[in-house]
């Protein structure tokens, strides 16, 4: 009787550790680097050498494809350049002199990864692939992408062209807050005005593998073997992430992504409205309005971690006359959001998203 008394203890203890709680244990990845970070907050939720910079292949294709967005070309014709044939690697097969429309191009740039592309774009934004290049490090600096350099935008081997799986989150949640762009990263099949025949979307996590997968970008050489960016949204929240050199890379994704929406909740830690003050802890109340809901993801015993503080300015002191403080959030003690607080009952309006924009924009370059 004590022997299977023993035995159970011993099975019970053996299928613990065998099979974790799930939520409980971080996933393990086959990638050499990797992160995954929520993107309304850009919390990261695992990392694995995530700041070591490596060469990164086609996933180069999410700043070639944004930059092109934004240069409000997408409706003009490009022409192919001899340059943009020879390209080499993947290609989407276009001929010397052909003509194609920009956004057919960014559609064949990154559902087939064309490097040839690539370059057409990248001669038609930028003047040249040099020019084009120059664009593209400007805009990493902008964005905080303090590990990065582009020397062209495929992501061919160079030397001179790399990344890091956490530059590379930085860059996918930006992009994602561009509506053609979250439009084109997520489409499984395009067909272009000049081809008779359809393109299928590489990011087989989007195709096939997972049903909660809402884009991304693949990415391959011998140098940087197989990498990977991709975007999931599930019980509220959406998530991004990145892995570098990783054999097993859809299994990573979805292996990061299960675990961080089992663990992980958007939980509100402030709800919108008038909210009333004291001013330095004296008796005078004033009142000051938030104007959005602040959520976090959090797991179950982090809610109970959060604190927060309210700075008030003093009258006249504030660049905005409408805004007369804010409210720091920490987890632990660590900053984690920071929301302005209005004067009065006051809405947002127009201005107050500008500056309240414009304020975020200058503290990820550094300006204060």
């Amino acid at each position: 009787m004590r022997f299977v008394f023993v035995t159970i203890i011993f099975c019970l203890l053996f299928s613990v550790f065998l099979y974790p709680a799930i939520g409980q244990a971080k996933p393990d990845t086959s990638a050499n680097n990797a992160v995954l970070i929520e993107q309304s907050t850009g919390r990261v939720l695992y990392e694995k050498n995530a700041h070591d910079k490596r060469s990164i292949a086609s996933i180069t294709k999410i700043m070639t494809a944004i930059i092109a967005i934004e240069s409000g070309k997408m409706d003009e014709m490009a022409t192919v350049s001899k340059r943009a044939v020879y390209a080499g690697g993947s290609s989407i097969y276009l001929e010397q002199g052909e003509k194609m429309k920009l956004k057919d191009l960014v559609y064949g740039l990154m559902l087939r990864s064309g490097n040839d592309a690539a370059v057409a774009i990248a001669e038609h934004v930028g003047g040249s692939v040099e020019g084009f290049s120059y664009l593209m490090n400007e805009k990493a600096r902008w964005l905080g992408m303090t590990n990065t350099e582009f020397d062209n935008p495929h992501g061919l081997d160079s030397e001179s062209h790399y990344s890091t799986a956490y530059d590379m989150a930085l860059l996918m949640r930006y992009a994602m807050t561009n509506d053609l762009f979250k439009k084109i990263t997520g489409t499984t099949t395009y067909k272009a005005s000049t081809r008779e025949y359809a393109w299928r979307n590489k990011n087989k996590l989007l195709t096939s593998y997972y049903d909660y997968c809402t884009g991304g970008k693949t990415g391959f050489t011998k140098k940087a073997g197989r990498t990977l960016v991709s975007t999931a949204h599930k019980k509220d929240m959406d998530l991004i992430a990145v892995t570098l050199n990783a054999p097993d890379d859809w299994q990573d994704h979805i292996g990061m992504y299960e675990w961080a929406f089992d663990t992980y909740n958007m939980t509100s830690i402030l709800k919108k409205g008038e909210k009333t003050y004291q001013i330095n802890g004296d008796e005078k109340i004033t009142s000051g309005f938030i104007n959005r809901n602040v959520t976090y993801p959090l797991d179950d015993q982090e809610l109970e971690k959060i604190s927060k503080k309210t700075f008030l300015l003093e009258q006249g002191s504030q660049r905005d006359q409408a805004i007369i403080g804010k409210t720091i959030f920490y987890l632990d003690e660590t900053p984690i959001s920071e929301v302005p607080i209005f004067s009065g009952t006051q809405h947002r309006t127009k201005d107050n998203l500008f500056t309240e924009t414009a304020s975020i924009l200058q503290r990820m370059v550094g300006l204060y």
